[in-house]
Parts: C-alpha cells; sequence; structure tokens
C-alpha cells in the first residue's frame, strides 16, 4: 500500500469482513457506542491520510444490496465516513433492484493501473490471502473497476438515501 505511485483502487464486494483486531469496534458499534479514539485513529487512517496528502488517490466501490448486514452498516456508517475524512473515496454500486453485473468478480486491489492483487476470504469472510496477479491479466481488472465505477453512486449521494434503513 505504501508504494504505488498515483493511485489504488479498491473493489469490494462481500457483506460482512472478518477483521479480528476490529471486533471490539464492531461491538461498540452493535451497541450504541460512541466510535472509540482507537477506531478513529487507525493505522490505516495514517495510511490513507499520508498517502492522499501527498497527491495519491485511494478510493474504492463497494458492491452490495439492501437492507445492509450489521457489519456493512458498521463499515460505510463509521469506518467509510472515518476513512473519507481522512481523503479515502468511495462508490457504492448498489445491486438491490438489479442483476450484479460483476457477480463473479473478486475483491482486489489495482494498483497504479498496472499491478492487480486479488483478496481471498473463507466463507465468513476472514482474509486468507491475496494472489498478486501477471501483469497480462491487468486490462481485465481495468475492465471490472471502469464498470464498477460506471454503475455506481458517489457513497454520500448514497448514504442520504439509504443510509438509515
Amino acid at each position: 500500500m505504501r508504494s504505488f505511485k498515483r493511485e489504488a483502487f479498491r473493489l469490494e464486494t462481500l457483506d460482512a469482513y472478518d477483521i479480528p483486531r476490529l471486533a471490539d469496534h464492531f461491538h461498540a458499534f452493535m451497541a450504541g457506542e460512541e466510535q472509540p479514539e482507537s477506531f478513529r485513529n487507525t493505522p490505516w487512517v495514517t495510511t490513507v491520510r499520508d498517502a492522499t496528502k501527498s497527491g495519491k488517490r485511494i478510493y474504492r466501490v463497494h458492491v452490495l444490496s439492501r437492507p445492509l448486514t450489521d457489519y456493512l452498516r458498521y463499515e460505510l456508517g463509521w469506518g467509510y465516513h472515518r476513512n473519507a475524512e481522512a481523503g479515502e473515496e468511495f462508490f457504492i454500486l448498489d445491486t438491490t433492484d438489479r442483476k450484479n453485473p460483476l457477480g463473479a468478480v473478486p475483491d482486489f486491489w489495482l494498483f497504479d493501473e498496472s499491478a492487480v492483487s486479488v483478496m481471498r476470504y473463507d466463507e465468513n469472510g476472514a482474509f486468507l490471502g491475496s494472489d498478486v496477479l501477471p501483469s497480462e491479466r491487468t486490462a481485465e481488472f481495468l475492465a471490472y473497476r471502469d464498470e464498477a465505477l460506471s454503475r455506481a453512486q458517489p457513497f454520500f449521494e448514497w448514504w442520504e438515501t439509504y443510509g438509515a434503513e
């Protein structure tokens, strides 16, 4: 994450991610508590802030459908708002009333339009690792990114309409 030069794009497709180091934050969210300071100042926030202050772009599309899972309410309600303050951009591809155009596409990171890392998760959303793809597959993932962005809505517009559901 620290070595990209211009931009880092992420496609998210899961309804829940099992991230053990954030479990206490998720429980605080579910209990209706305030965001802990430790959540507002995670290493990821520092990474995003440092990258965007230096002129780099970090952005993502999350493919989802409503109603949101508890995890998505947490991720979008706490995480996306926090990360946006640090400079990350978010878009939502809401498939509630339409077929998912990226149904078979895995989660991935695309760095500088030249390097792709496909994320692997188990059935519960626990991260298993990632695979850096050969450069001949980059065009395929650029097309996935472009498709996702062409059908997605800026997060805050989407949140204003659906965030309270």
